[in-house]
């Protein structure tokens, strides 16, 4: 072996312990981890009026915001998103329908129509609007729910007005397979206790009482999602 071999190799010595030593302390390579996104909450869209924004009140008092407290408690995973326009008719419902399809929602509460009652609206295109929107939404999206809100008319519209209106609800429901929430305002309607001073908008005590209806309904459609 040649002297110079000989140096190159207790050179090289030092340098090869060192890179032993670093590779014993090195901790073992662990398992691969996946890193995955956790999954967004399922939402529930509520579309409707004034009755469904919260008219007059804080959008927490307003009742698809207690819906969501009740979610909440029951340790369901949805979130809610209240798409409540003041004024709204059936048609401005429908109107609106294309757009917020462009935004992922698992659960339609669709409440409208009481607008159009005011009004003394023409009751065959209400019904024309509201199975519109189901077309539109079940076109689109054939696995979202829809529960269906149903309304009343005062009886100053007169019995035959009155009738048509409150069977348009129930008729829509039945033909398409919808929960049904026969009737928004049930204890509220009428009652001053549970209104703002024009006697058409639910206060805060009233929107409880809603979402208390309301729930009622949709609940077992959340449970079986």
């Amino acid at each position: 072996m040649s002297i110079v071999f000989r140096v190159v190799c207790l050179m090289l010595l030092p340098l090869l312990l060192a890179c032993r030593q670093q590779e014993a302390n090195s901790p073992p390579p662990g398992p691969a981890v996946a890193q995955t996104a956790a999954a967004p909450a399922p939402v529930v869209l509520f579309l409707g009026t004034s009755l469904t924004a919260g008219y007059g009140l804080e959008p927490e008092q307003a009742y698809p915001a207690l819906i969501q407290a009740r979610i909440d408690s029951a340790g369901l995973p949805f979130r809610v998103i209240n798409a409540g326009v003041s004024g709204e008719t059936s048609a401005g419902a429908l109107a609106r329908t294309d757009w917020l399809l462009r935004q992922p929602f698992d659960v339609l509460v669709l409440e409208t129509g009481a607008n159009d009652m005011l009004r003394g609206a023409e009751l065959d295109s209400v019904r024309s609007n509201i199975q519109a929107i189901v077309d539109k939404v079940r076109a689109a999206r054939p696995e979202t729910r829809i529960v269906l809100v149903g309304m009343m008319a005062p009886p100053n519209y007169g019995q035959e007005y009155t009738q048509r209106f409150r069977g348009i609800f129930p008729e829509i429901a039945e033909r398409n397979d919808l929960p049904l929430v026969p009737f928004l305002l049930e204890g509220v309607g009428g009652e001053a206790r549970y209104n703002l001073p024009d006697g058409i908008h639910p206060n805060a005590e009233g929107q409880r009482r809603v979402a208390a209806t309301v729930w009622a309904t949709l609940e077992p459609v959340l449970r079986t999602e």
